[in-house]
């Protein structure tokens, strides 16, 4: 039987089904999450590129993650907005396809750029005296060439299996577009894809998270060498709530690979994840990683502080001279 492929510049994604009582909270709930999310990332990235003091290889490093959340976060909550606005599923398939190339840059470099802050602490705290010999501009441009890049490489070779391919259906279900969901499309064999999008993945874990779960195991111990206690509670705190949100991004990421090879998963507990993997992580990581900590905490503080005691005292000075004025 022949197979009538689909040449429709036109998808349909068929994963809200919002009724009228629950469009307004959606929305509202999309627009603060994505204003949240622009606002952290975007105060972390200021304050880094503006203090001089932050450029050392820890915050350079740490500058690639609010920069790659802010990616992820793009490519989905504007369209999102705008489906949930206008009752639109419709969207085109060049534009589902960059959605979904640049969801996928995110979730991968989430997880190399958390690789490479974990080497970056394992250095400065299990080794210290090398810090500063190791970590050199040089080895530093080095890291993060190396994660883009592959990020870029594994991806656009990902995208590239699946572009080649033809389509024969138009339906996506699911709220956003992801390499399953245009897998989901085609109508011819896909076991390379397959092979290959699992090869991705185990790659990524087997590498990423050995050298993480390692590194911080490596800090643990060391932290244990502390003689003051409150060092070695902070270290403790400091490692702890690194390893919870980074579980966290893992458990949902896994989650969502695998339901896609679940035939019997509720469509709507899919979606859930997925939306989750792609809100929480870029609303937790500037806060975790950046504002909490102390040096990047003073300089937000001090920037806000001098700002409002600026206007303050603009809005002081400009009732001075009214006073004046009117005498």
């Amino acid at each position: 039987m022949d197979i009538l492929y689909n040449t429709s510049s036109n998808l349909v994604l068929t994963g809200f089904n919002l009724s009228s009582e629950t469009v307004t909270p959606v929305f509202l709930f999309a627009s603060l999450s994505y204003m949240i999310i622009l606002f952290c990332n975007l105060v972390l990235i200021l304050t880094i590129v503006l203090n001089k003091s932050l450029h050392q290889p820890m915050y350079i490093i740490l500058l690639n993650l609010p920069i790659n959340d802010l990616i992820g976060s793009s490519a989905l909550f504007p369209h999102v907005i705008k489906e949930i606005l206008t009752n639109s599923r419709t969207m085109q398939y060049s534009t589902c396809v960059a959605q979904a190339f640049f969801l996928h840059i995110y979730a991968g470099g989430t997880v190399f750029i958390l690789t490479a802050m974990a080497y970056d602490r394992y250095i400065a705290i299990c080794c210290p005296l090398k810090y500063n010999t190791v970590m050199t501009n040089v080895h530093l441009l080095k890291i993060i060439t190396v994660v883009w890049i592959s990020i870029l490489v594994l991806i656009g070779v990902l995208f590239y299996l699946l572009l080649r391919l033809p389509r024969c259906r138009s339906d996506i279900t699911s709220p956003y577009c992801d390499n399953p969901s245009l897998l989901s499309l085609v109508c011819v064999n896909t076991t390379i894809n397959n092979i290959y999008g699992l090869f991705i993945v185990a790659l990524s874990q087997v590498i990423a998270n050995g050298m993480i779960l390692y590194t911080y195991l490596q800090i643990l111990v060391a932290c244990f060498r502390f003689k003051r206690s409150d060092t070695k509670a902070k270290a403790l705190q400091t490692c702890a709530t690194h390893l919870i949100v980074f579980l966290l991004l893992e458990c949902l990421g896994l989650f969502t690979i695998i339901s896609y090879r679940i035939q019997g998963i509720s469509p709507h507990l899919r979606r859930f994840i997925g939306l989750s993997t792609l809100i929480f992580p870029p609303t937790l990581n500037p806060i975790i990683y950046g504002l909490k900590t102390k040096e990047i905490r003073e300089k937000v503080v001090r920037f806000f502080r001098n700002k409002f005691f600026s206007a303050l005292s603009g809005e002081e000075a400009t009732k001075r001279t009214g006073a004046f004025i009117d005498h």
